[in-house]
């Protein structure tokens, strides 16, 4: 789900991605299902060297700290989870959202280092252009309109993010430099009377302009501006383009002409915002999906919510250190919320499934089940994790920007997510037992992940078993009616 979510991006190089990754996540997971059974088939049984680090000490150790630590510090554990939370949050408000056209480069490649050359002598050369429509066939023969371009050419110089602009306006000026014998003070907009002149040497010359045909179209009516902005990024262009959107409107009166800006520079610009727009939805549509496969799996309202949080909250502390370092919100770092919510899902599944299946099937107390279910599943969802994290680590590698902050991010949400699973989680179910083991939870699920009986071979129907509220408070699974 997390790869998958991108095919409804509408972006043709995300839709592909999610894709062709989430078929070949979904075929990874079939083959495995099916090969490895059978090579096991063929291999003798393991060996007690094999599989003696699954009871070694340290192991041990760990998974007893991890039980300990949720069971007697509970509240820490909610404490320091809450505190991690708000102080993520004002990272969160601290999130600079802007993307540039070539922040992922190195800052050692010729691309780069060029175009900072052309922004520290010429003021950038992503274009940038502004259509005017005179409404009007041959309207920019008429002076005023020809003057009204000047004026926002004029304007346009005063702004330090552009470089010099260029129009029509520009040819007439070399056109009346070279009619006054190319003196350096005729390079000017001449007058009405002077236009006149002008028009009639031009015509006797029999000279077609380059220059003018390429800033003015063939029936004279639209003209165009030419401007180059520098590499300024998407937040502070947008500022930029509002404001010539305003002095834009100043000086063409919207009822008289039609004013466009385009360019690759805006294209950019909307197309950054579209990317993150989509890239948002695709985090909503994985939260969506994954609640719905929670309802089937868990058929209980309360425990899809708290199944949902642990695996929300590593995302806000990625987000939050995203704050505090500085790392701006772009396409190519949004692009890891909807993968890592979808891989640390996959571990509150694991532990949820297996926690209500010996809840099920071993009639314990719901702290001790919960002890239980940290032994069996703790030591492989620390392998999982890891085999992730330096799976997703060796992406920072890269030379590329937005390669590197896909492996940096996804490996530290990966990391935070396994300890909000191992810790948060248990802790969670022990403090709320009461409100959300019902017997909704431990009825028969639309899908069971489960379909043994346990390793005791008992087969209790969930009709024969009552949950109890004991003296201390504490929720326990009573044994079925018929063996009391």
């Amino acid at each position: 789900i997390g790869f998958g979510v991108f095919y409804f991006t509408k972006s043709n190089i995300l839709m592909e991605f999610g894709l062709i990754a989430a078929l070949n996540i979904m075929a990874t997971y079939a083959i495995s299902l099916i090969l490895i059974p059978i090579i096991f088939s063929y291999l003798a049984a393991p060996k007690i060297d094999h599989i003696k680090h699954l009871k070694s000490k340290r192991t041990n150790f760990f998974l007893e700290f991890i039980d300990r630590l949720v069971h007697e510090y509970t509240n820490w554990v909610h404490a320091s989870v809450a505190v991690l939370v708000l102080l993520s949050i004002i990272g969160i408000i601290r999130i600079n959202a802007v993307g540039y056209v070539v922040d992922d480069l190195p800052k050692n490649d010729p691309v780069y280092v060029d175009l900072q050359f052309f922004e520290k002598h010429f003021k950038g050369i992503l274009p940038l252009e502004i259509l005017i429509d005179t409404k009007k066939k041959k309207g920019l023969n008429n002076h005023k309109n020809l003057a009204l371009i000047y004026k926002l050419q004029k304007r346009l110089a005063k702004k330090d993010e552009l470089s010099r602009s260029i129009s029509v306006v520009d040819g007439i000026k070399y056109a009346y430099q070279s009619y006054r014998g190319g003196n350096p003070k005729a390079y000017i907009l001449p007058g009405a009377l002077e236009m006149n002149k002008l028009s009639k040497y031009v015509d006797a010359k029999n000279e077609k302009s380059d220059l003018l045909n390429a800033f003015v179209d063939s029936t004279k009516q639209t003209a165009r501006v030419s401007v180059q902005v520098a590499d300024i990024g998407s937040k502070k262009m947008g500022v930029v383009i509002d404001e010539l959107n305003k002095e834009i409107e100043a000086i063409f009166d919207p009822v008289k002409y039609n004013t466009t800006i385009t360019g690759n520079s805006l294209i950019f610009l909307k197309g950054n915002a579209y990317l993150v727009s989509n890239l948002v939805q695709s985090i909503i549509l994985a939260i969506i999906l994954i609640s719905i496969i929670m309802i089937m799996l868990f058929m209980s309202v309360r425990m899809i919510l708290v199944s949902i949080l642990p695996s929300l909250i590593p995302l806000i502390i990625t987000a939050g250190l995203m704050g505090y370092f500085q790392i701006p919100l772009k396409p190519s770092t949004i692009l890891i919320y909807s993968i890592a919510f979808g891989i640390s899902s996959d571990g509150t599944i694991y532990f949820l499934t297996r926690y209500r299946h010996d809840m099920r099937y071993y009639s314990l107390s719901i702290s001790r089940t919960v002890s239980r279910t940290i032994r069996e599943t703790g030591l492989s969802m620390v392998y999982t994790a890891v085999i992730l994290f330096a799976g997703f680590f060796i992406f920072t590698a890269s030379g590329f920007g937005g390669t590197q902050s896909l492996g940096i991010l996804i490996s530290l949400t990966l990391m935070v997510a396994m300890i909000s699973n191992l810790v948060f989680l248990p802790a969670l179910l022990i403090s709320l037992e009461r409100k959300l083991t019902t017997k909704a939870f431990l009825n028969e699920p639309i899908i069971d992940v489960f379909t043994n009986n346990g390793n005791d071979g008992n087969d209790e129907k969930m009709d024969d078993i009552d949950i109890k509220k004991v003296n201390n408070g504490t929720d326990t699974l009573a044994k079925p009616k018929s063996e009391v």
